[in-house]
Parts: C-alpha cells; sequence; structure tokens
C-alpha cells in the first residue's frame, strides 16, 4: 500500500497556474498603488499649485480695484475739463491747485510754470473773476501760495484778486475750504487734467459746482511717475469719501474779493 503523501500531488502537480496567480496576486498592490513618499510629493505639489492659484488671483483682484478707480473717476469727470480757455465756462472764481515751485533736484517744476499759465490766462479771458490759490504752508521755507501770488501777479494778475489758502494741504482740504471757509459755490479748478479731474470728483461730492481747465502736461519722463502715483491718489480719494474725512484745518469764513465785469452792452 502506498503511503498517503505519496497519494496527493504536490502544489505544482495540483494546479500549473496556482504558482503565477499567487504571485501576480501579491505583486498587485505594488504597482497599483505607489509609494507613501511619492503620494505625500504630489499632495504638496498640488497643494503649491492651489496656493500660487490662489495668490495669482488675489493679485489680480488688487491691481483691477485702483485701475477700476481711476478709470470710473476719468469717465465721470473728463467732460467737465477743458483742454482751452475757450471751452471754459465762465465762474467766478477759479481754484488754482498747489505744487511746488521748484523739483526736489532744484529745477523748476514745469507742473507749477503750467498752472501759472493756465489760471493767468483764465483771468485775463474774463473766464473768471478772481483767483483762489490753494497749497501747503508747512514751513516758513516752503509756501505753495505764496509763490504762487507772485507769479501770477508777474504774469498780471493784480494781487487784490489773488486769494491766498494757507491749508491747502490736501486736494480734498483745498476743495472743502473753498466752500466752507470761502464761501464759493461753483469753481474752475486748474491743474492738470489728471489732477483737476481728481478735485472735481471731490469737489462734486461735497456739493461744489467745479469744472476745470487742463494745465499743459510737461514732455519728459517724469510724466508717467507722476500720472501712477495719481492713480494711487484716486484710491485715497474715494476712501477719503468712504470714512467721511475731514480736512486738517476749517477756521474762520474769508472773502474772495471778486473783479467787477463790464456792463453787458444793451
Amino acid at each position: 500500500m502506498s503511503e498517503p503523501s505519496q497519494m496527493q500531488p504536490d502544489a505544482d502537480a495540483r494546479s500549473p497556474w496556482s504558482a503565477s496567480a499567487s504571485e501576480s496576486v501579491s505583486a498587485e498592490p505594488a504597482t497599483s498603488r505607489p509609494p507613501v513618499a511619492a503620494r505625500a510629493r504630489r499632495r504638496g505639489a498640488r497643494r503649491l499649485r492651489l496656493a500660487l492659484l490662489g495668490a495669482a488671483g488675489l493679485l489680480a483682484l488688487i491691481a483691477a480695484v485702483p485701475a477700476a478707480i481711476d478709470a470710473m473717476i476719468t469717465a465721470s469727470t473728463a467732460h467737465a475739463v477743458a483742454d482751452d480757455v475757450k471751452q471754459v465756462e465762465a465762474k467766478p472764481v477759479a481754484l488754482l491747485l498747489g505744487t511746488a515751485r521748484r523739483t526736489m533736484a532744484g529745477r523748476p517744476n514745469q507742473f507749477y510754470q503750467a498752472r501759472i499759465e493756465a489760471a493767468a490766462e483764465l483771468f485775463h479771458s474774463g473766464k473768471v473773476q478772481a483767483i483762489l490759490v490753494s497749497g501747503d504752508n508747512a514751513t516758513r521755507w516752503y509756501n505753495e501760495p505764496i509763490a504762487m501770488q507772485e507769479d501770477l501777479i508777474s504774469a498780471g494778475v493784480p494781487a487784490e484778486f489773488i486769494t491766498l489758502d494757507y491749508a491747502g494741504f490736501r486736494t480734498l482740504d483745498s476743495v472743502i475750504r473753498a466752500k466752507e471757509v470761502f464761501g464759493q459755490e461753483h469753481v474752475i479748478v486748474v491743474s492738470q487734467r489728471f489732477h483737476a479731474e481728481r478735485a472735481i470728483f471731490l469737489a462734486r461730492h461735497f456739493g461744489l459746482d467745479a469744472s476745470g481747465l487742463a494745465a499743459a502736461d510737461p514732455e519728459h519722463p517724469g510724466v508717467m511717475r507722476v500720472r501712477a502715483r495719481e492713480v494711487l491718489a484716486r484710491v485715497a480719494a474715494v476712501l477719503d469719501v468712504i470714512i467721511g474725512r475731514a480736512p486738517k484745518f476749517l477756521g474762520e469764513p474769508e472773502t474772495v474779493r471778486l473783479r467787477a465785469l463790464p456792463d453787458a452792452p444793451v
């Protein structure tokens, strides 16, 4: 009699496929699932991509808001700014916005000179009866209104029809003080177009009827830097309106002396 062990076929004899099937089953998890470290790297890469996309979206939004504000102010005020004195509708007072006579490098400021020329031309054309010069009087050595008054007189504007606002530290201060301190209801803003547009935007918000005469833009590369800063200034102007910022100083009412206009022919 044969021993029982001899009656049982060995594993290879029972199924020629059993070994390979067993190997494939045991090998499948290793080939279908990546190692833990590889999975972690992939998750990290996905998170980094999402973070970069989020940062790019945030930067795009930050850039879009100033651009939208800039475009909004231009669209709402550009039609109110004339490029030629002949196009200006007459009003009692020109509001000349101050700037420095010289640049930080000590050279003549072309923005300043263009504003003086535009304001003087406006007065001599009979479109205004007086000029209100509003600027910064920060120190005894820096006084925008006095400097502008001197140059307006040199351009033929009588001193008695030039009124000085020494507390025009910002454009917002200038337009509010023109109404609240100097009693004006209608003004022609004199500055470069980009600045005049912002001033008119603020003036209208505070109930001051304002139009503008655009002084010439200087022809040099620095104009682009100034224009870029203007975008930020417009964002600040909108924020000032939202939070209700007030001028640094108001004070007692003051009078703007107007020249008499010739009687209209009968």
